[in-house]
């Protein structure tokens, strides 16, 4: 990311290997592409600023179903090709083969486009040529997994495939009648039921949409802000270090989605302030992986797997928002308690930094930034799509970014000296649009891989098969069906990426929760959330073995602080599946169910929440007030669990350990406090 290479280390505590080691991560989930001048470095940023201006035109024009999601695939593969290697020793150079896998990608878009409804509609017998353009289309977007987010997705594909292909020769229950060569080519390419089914049409019309958005803002220095204000707001104190480390968090993953790309643009520029404070290397690693694991699930943008669940279910974007604002609230409460318990646990001390400026100076220069981060939020509650609502919010932020000289996007004097079109080319704005294209491709490429997967499982019936197999072994119960389906995310999590993760587990694994009672969005809901712990669960622990480059800490160590940071949190999903109670974290699930529900009973249950997190996060620390014995943590981990399993009796039972805990550690504090005045005198 560049704006990595726009912080510095203050303190000089960060080596330029450390920095290189964790932009290495980011390359591992965003991919590592080449970077090339010249005429070819020049042919490729037209090419990607053609593509964010097409998808830009598409969102305020009328652009068919059927053109958009094959263009938005032919650029995806074409770029994707040109620009990640097919290996590390063909790194920065672009080879014939590379040429060609372009140009076949091209041509079978062209192909089907060309077809029109003539080729959709002979998708049960395609001809020869459909079926060579097909396969050839299936080959190159493996190979574009491949490129862009390693070997585990195409593998995961191909097994799928050979599912459809091989299904009259597996054993019960999974057999099934399967299909031809022909007839599987058919459903993934010239059909909207596969690779150009749901997740390309969010990728190609939602999520590029806000990656151009997050180009603009960090372009106009929305992040260099961010960091700037969280540090003004909150440093200083014992608490300081920890709690800039949360509200930057929020405020740089809000707008980018990314969870590596936040933790290490964050982590840069605070693993030197955590250290001065007293965080041990490990711990300073989980915090900050853990906020940018917050990246994910934060408001306005979530990860790219929120724009899939509006698609899936039909609804709107501001409706999955609306989901995730407690969700997240309580996320960010368990990251607060957890720093505040950390200041008492390792004795930190005040430390003074050094300010950019007061908080109120920045806002005041540079609140325009602000309204961009919430303008989208603001045209969706106008009316506004989501896809208009982004469009319109990048047009903000690109008009914003001239009120000031160093945030502009198009500088005039640069225009003056160096000509217009030079001025141009060279401009923050053609930065932005190459940056927005650039910044999905690896996304794109797996939703149209994930296309394949869903294409299977729809022709299969593979989703009510597997749901029924997980009913079956947790006997009808939806506690263990929950517990099931949460691991079954994880593990294919453990995988593959966030979006990819969601996608298979929301065709497969949904279904099951959905069977036992549990309303579709909160089904889907759970399954996000379980979904993105693939960034904090090795082998594909981005977030923290990036944040362990940069603090010199362990990874694996690292990964088990990101844990017992965020699992807090993490087990408040199973509230909003096991008791129609625990919806109201949901708030009831969209904007109308919410005009006619019981806000009494949303409270309620957000505050059991609430205290169900802060009793796992001093249970999980072990240290409340003072540090807790061994039974006293005992009691505040079953409180917790108790807290999150909505039941009457369950409530009781944890606000009732929760009530003796505290009772305990006020005396004991007394005690000790008592004992320290003493032996002052």
């Amino acid at each position: 990311m560049s704006e990595l290479a726009q912080v510095n280390d203050r303190d000089g505590l960060i080596s330029d290997e450390a920095l290189k080691k964790a932009e290495e991560f980011i390359e591992a989930e965003e991919g590592a592409a080449n970077k090339l001048g010249g005429w070819l470095g020049a042919f490729l940023v037209f090419g990607a600023v053609v593509m964010s201006l097409f998808h830009l035109y598409a969102a305020y024009d009328i652009v068919p179903t059927q053109t958009l999601r094959p263009v938005h695939v032919a650029f995806v593969l074409f770029l994707t090709f040109l620009m990640f290697p097919i290996s590390k020793r063909y790194r920065h150079r672009i080879m014939w083969w590379d040429w060609i896998a372009a140009l076949v990608s091209v041509a079978a878009v062209v192909y089907l486009i060309m077809g029109g409804d003539d080729i959709f509609d002979r998708n049960t017998s395609p001809d020869m040529l459909d079926i060579v353009f097909g396969v050839a289309l299936i080959i190159l977007i493996m190979e574009a997994m491949r490129r862009t987010n390693g070997w585990i997705m195409p593998l995961v594909t191909t097994c799928f495939l050979l599912y459809a292909l091989l299904g009259a020769y597996l054993p019960q229950p999974w057999t099934h009648k399967g299909y031809e060569v022909g007839r599987l080519v058919g459903q993934m390419y010239m059909t909207l039921e596969g690779i150009f089914g749901t997740a390309v049409d969010v990728s190609s019309s939602l999520i590029i949409l806000f990656t151009i958005f997050g180009a603009f803002l960090q372009y106009s220095n929305a992040g260099k802000f961010y960091i700037d204000f969280s540090f003004s707001a909150m440093g200083g104190k014992p608490t300081g270090a920890g709690r800039t480390v949360v509200l930057a968090s929020f405020l740089l993953g809000g707008p980018s989605g990314s969870g590596v790309a936040t933790t290490v643009t964050l982590g840069s520029v605070a693993w030197p302030m955590l250290a001065k404070v007293g965080y041990e290397r490990n711990a300073a690693g989980g915090l900050l992986s853990a906020g940018g694991l917050g990246a994910i699930i934060s408001p306005p943008v979530l990860g790219a797997a929120a724009f899939l669940i509006a698609e899936f279910l039909k609804i709107s974007y501001l409706d999955v928002l609306l989901m995730a604002v407690i969700p997240t609230c309580l996320f960010y409460l368990a990251l607060f308690l957890m720093v505040e318990i950390d200041a008492r646990k390792y004795g930190m001390h005040e430390v003074a930094f050094d300010k950019v400026e007061s908080v109120w100076g920045l806002a005041r220069k540079y609140w325009f930034h602000f309204l961009s981060l919430i303008s989208i939020v603001v045209f969706m509650m106008w009316g506004f799509s989501p896809v208009l609502s982004v469009f319109w919010a990048t047009l903000v932020s690109l008009l914003t970014s001239f009120l000031r000289a160093d945030t502009t996007l198009i500088s005039p004097s640069e225009l003056r000296e160096k000509g217009i079109l030079k001025g141009l080319a060279q401009s923050k704005l053609v930065k932005a649009l190459e940056g927005g294209s650039v910044g999905v491709l690896n996304v794109a490429a797996t939703c149209a891989g994930a296309g394949l997967i869903v294409g299977v499982v729809t022709l299969t019936g593979l989703g009510l098969k597997f749901s029924g197999i997980v009913i079956d072994y947790a006997g009808g119960n939806l506690l263990l069906t929950a517990i099931f389906t949460s691991l079954v995310v994880w593990i294919v999590g453990l995988a593959v990426p966030v979006t990819a993760s969601y996608i298979i587990c929301a065709v497969i694994a949904a279904p099951a929760l959905i069977k036992l009672g549990v309303p579709d969005f909160a089904a889907h809901m759970f399954i996000f959330y379980y979904a993105v712990l693939s960034e904090v669960s090795p082998p594909t622990a981005l977030s923290p073995f990036a944040a362990a480059a940069i603090t010199g800490g362990d990874p694996y160590k690292t990964t088990l602080q990101c844990w017992k940071y965020t699992i807090p949190a993490f087990l408040v999903p199973f509230m909003f599946v096991l008791d129609p109670s625990g919806l109201g974290l949901l708030l009831m699930g969209s904007t109308k169910a919410l005009a006619t529900a019981n806000w009494w009973s949303i409270g309620e249950v957000a505050f059991t929440a609430a205290v169900g997190v802060a009793a796992l996060a001093a249970g999980f620390q072990g240290w409340m007030l003072v540090k807790t014995t061994l039974v006293e943590r005992l009691m505040l981990i079953v409180a917790g669990f108790a807290l999150v399993y909505p039941s009457p009796i369950a409530d009781v039972i944890g606000f009732g350990l929760v009530v003796v805990a505290v009772s305990i550690q006020v005396v004991r504090n007394k005690r000790i406090n008592s004992s320290a005045r003493q032996a002052k005198t």
